[in-house]
């Protein structure tokens, strides 16, 4: 070690000014970094020296436990310094990030899939949010090309508040799915939270679905087909034209509302069936139940009418707003089956492989 010049400072440049001696360093910590396990009789300079080089030569977020003086260096150095409570120095735990307790490095597993965890709900919760964005906007732009209202702003907001804000912070108690830890974590340097794959599932995936469902029976109720094909200003609207307008408004509402609780049913898993997941979070569960009561309160109750431009719906209406719930849910099951075949598919030739003595080691 002492031999190779080590990674310098935060730029990954090489302490050696001589070119070819600067590459045959950065060769060695290649090497170290691809191929070395185990590293033994360093000193505290070897240890930041180690630490250097799975940072600034293997990219790498590097954690370094340590409890005596001599790990202070590279407790200092690392990305997570990890310092002994029980057995520790105190020189180790100013220099570390985390103290663990107990000292036992299981809590360290415990703490990364918690980490995990609360990074995976928040992207769950962000996703939930962005899905009603897409058919909340596109009634604007539909009104400008002569289409009927589809939803007011008194609704837009009722959405936003009433629906969507308290589910998106019941994702905070969402319990962890069987293969988190088996999952690639996110590089918080290179991956971004908010990637263009979550915009996709937003606004290009379950966005377009809730849309198309919302315009579809938007259109089925009465009056609605005719007064977008005349193109008639909502200002020339007879009184029975004004009335239907108001019930195919509130079937887009339902229907969108439907479409975020089937929504917020896909976005708690992210590869493991629902079905075997089921609905551990107790809050989620409650917020679901509550917009739904929110929005039949909306519907059907007489002084909320008015503010919001609802009319009372048939049950055969509420029944038909169900359906995007049931399809987000259907199709989504069916994106996370095939996103799970590959797995299972290697599962079983391995199996197979196995069985037959291809496997077997001499």
């Amino acid at each position: 070690l002492e031999a190779h010049a080590p990674p310098g400072g935060d730029d990954g440049a090489l302490g050696d000014d001589d070119a070819e001696a600067a590459a045959e360093a950065a060769l060695f910590w290649r090497r170290c970094v691809e191929h070395t396990r185990v590293f033994a009789r360093v000193s505290p300079m070897h240890k930041r020296s180690i630490v250097r080089a799975y940072q600034h030569i293997g990219g790498h977020v590097v954690a370094m436990t340590g409890d005596g003086v001599n790990d202070a260096p590279a407790l200092k150095e690392a990305e997570v310094g990890i310092a002994m409570g029980i057995r520790g120095t105190e020189v180790a735990k100013e220099a570390a990030d985390i103290v663990l307790l107990d000292d036992d490095l299981q809590s360290v597993v415990a703490g990364m899939e918690q980490g995990r965890l609360c990074s995976e709900n928040l992207r769950k919760s962000i996703m939930y949010t962005l899905c009603s964005k897409l058919p909340q906007v596109l009634p604007t732009f539909a009104e400008l090309a002569g289409v009927p209202s589809a939803l007011t702003a008194a609704q837009v907001l009722l959405i936003d508040i009433g629906t969507d804000i308290w589910t998106a912070i019941a994702y905070a108690c969402q319990p962890a799915e069987v293969a988190l830890m088996e999952t690639p974590p996110r590089h918080p340097r290179k991956d971004r939270m908010v990637n263009y794959r979550m915009l996709f599932f937003s606004f290009g995936y379950i966005g377009v679905i809730q849309a198309v469902v919302c315009w579809l029976l938007f259109f089925v109720m009465p009056e609605m087909a005719r007064l977008t094909r005349e193109k008639k200003h909502s200002g020339d609207y007879t009184n029975d034209e004004v009335e239907a307008n108001h019930r195919a408004m509130t079937m887009y509402y339902w229907t969108l509302v439907m479409g975020q609780v089937g929504a917020a049913l896909a976005t708690t898993t992210t590869q493991q069936s629902l079905f075997r997941y089921g609905l551990p979070n107790h809050w989620l569960n409650v917020c679901i139940v509550l917009e739904i009561g929110l929005a039949l309160a909306c519907i059907y109750w007489k002084e909320l009418q008015g503010p919001f431009g609802t009319r009372a719906l048939p049950v055969r209406d509420i029944a038909l707003g169900c359906i995007a719930m049931l399809v987000i849910v259907v199709v989504e099951e069916l994106r996370k089956s095939y996103v799970r075949r590959p797995r299972r598919s290697v599962d079983r030739l391995g199996s197979m492989l196995g069985a037959s003595g291809v496997l077997d080691t001499p």
